[in-house]
C-alpha cells in the first residue's frame, strides 16, 4: 500500500487536481491502484479500486440527487449516496443533458 502525505493548500494530495472551487469532484491527474491512500480535502481516503487518470473522484460525501459540479458547473446529478473518495463515474451519477447508458446499452 502507497501513502502519500504530500498534499497541496487545499488539503489535497498532488495527484488530484480540483478545477474550480465549487467543484465537488476531484480529477486524478496519475493511475491510483487499489489500496493506495490519497489526502482528499486533508483526509486519509484508501481506494477500493484501480482509477485511471482524468477520472473523477467525490471531494466530499454526495447526496443521492445532488447536483455533481465539475469546471465550476453541473454535468450532472448523483444517483446514489457518494462518499468521499468514492470513484464518481456513471454507475453513480447520470448527465442531466444526454441519455446516460449503461453496459447493457439502455438508458
Amino acid at each position: 500500500m502507497t501513502n502519500t502525505d504530500a498534499a497541496g493548500e487545499d488539503g489535497n494530495d498532488a495527484r488530484l487536481l480540483q478545477l474550480s472551487p465549487q467543484d465537488n469532484v476531484v480529477v486524478l491527474i496519475a493511475n491510483v491502484a487499489k489500496g493506495e491512500t490519497l489526502r482528499i480535502a486533508g483526509a486519509p481516503r484508501e481506494m477500493a479500486m484501480d482509477v485511471a487518470y482524468g477520472h473523477k473522484l467525490a471531494a466530499r460525501p454526495i447526496a443521492r440527487g445532488e447536483k455533481i459540479f465539475k469546471y465550476g458547473a453541473p454535468i450532472g446529478s448523483a444517483t446514489a449516496d457518494i462518499a468521499a473518495g468514492d470513484y464518481v463515474h456513471i454507475h453513480n451519477i447520470k448527465s442531466d443533458y444526454i441519455p446516460t447508458y449503461n453496459v447493457e446499452g439502455g438508458a
